[in-house]
């Protein structure tokens, strides 16, 4: 969509075909199973992690898929406006929501090329350490557990349809 296009209200937003699917990767972060099970410490940052750990898992099943970047980038948005909405939601100023989104975002890609390396990793124990590096886990647990469930929905989602992901369809039930 163009910027006059925006300016002027017509045109279809390409963003809303991938809203459900931005939708069901936040409910999926919210699973209590995660804060139970995976030891993610349920605060803001721990829920802001597990937003970005099921947001890469996502980006990576769609990664190689033919006509996947445009939709990958368009999500990636959905992720920036929330993130601003956020924020500001939470009193932070005007002068610095754009410095923030852009920390945030680099937070995103950081954990990406985490997960791009230690997914495909033999064993565990990769996956273990990049996830000590990246989530905001309760203090004194391992985690383990959280690895073993990352990689279980990774499985999930690696069973879908590119269709099924890009509308959404995402694991219902966690382990």
């Amino acid at each position: 969509m163009s910027l006059l296009n925006r300016i002027l209200g017509t045109g279809r937003d390409p963003r809303e075909a991938l809203r459900p699917l931005w939708h069901r990767t936040v409910e999926l972060s919210r699973a209590p199973h995660w804060y139970a099970h995976g030891q993610v410490a349920d605060t803001v940052p721990g829920r802001f992690d597990m937003i970005t750990l099921i947001l890469c898992l996502v980006i990576l099943r769609l990664e190689g898929e033919p006509d996947t970047p445009k939709p990958i980038a368009l999500l990636i948005e959905l992720f920036v406006d929330d993130m601003d909405g956020q924020l500001r939601e939470s009193g932070v100023g005007d002068l610095v929501v754009g410095k923030r989104v852009g920390k945030l975002v680099s937070v995103l890609g950081g954990r990406l090329g985490a997960l791009r390396k230690a997914l495909p990793a033999d064993g565990d124990a990769e996956l273990i350490a990049a996830l000590e590096r990246n989530v905001t886990l309760v203090e004194g647990v391992s985690p383990a557990p959280l690895a073993t469930a990352v990689r279980a929905l990774q499985q999930q989602l690696a069973a879908l349809s590119v269709a099924d992901v890009l509308a959404g369809k995402l694991a219902g039930k966690l382990a």
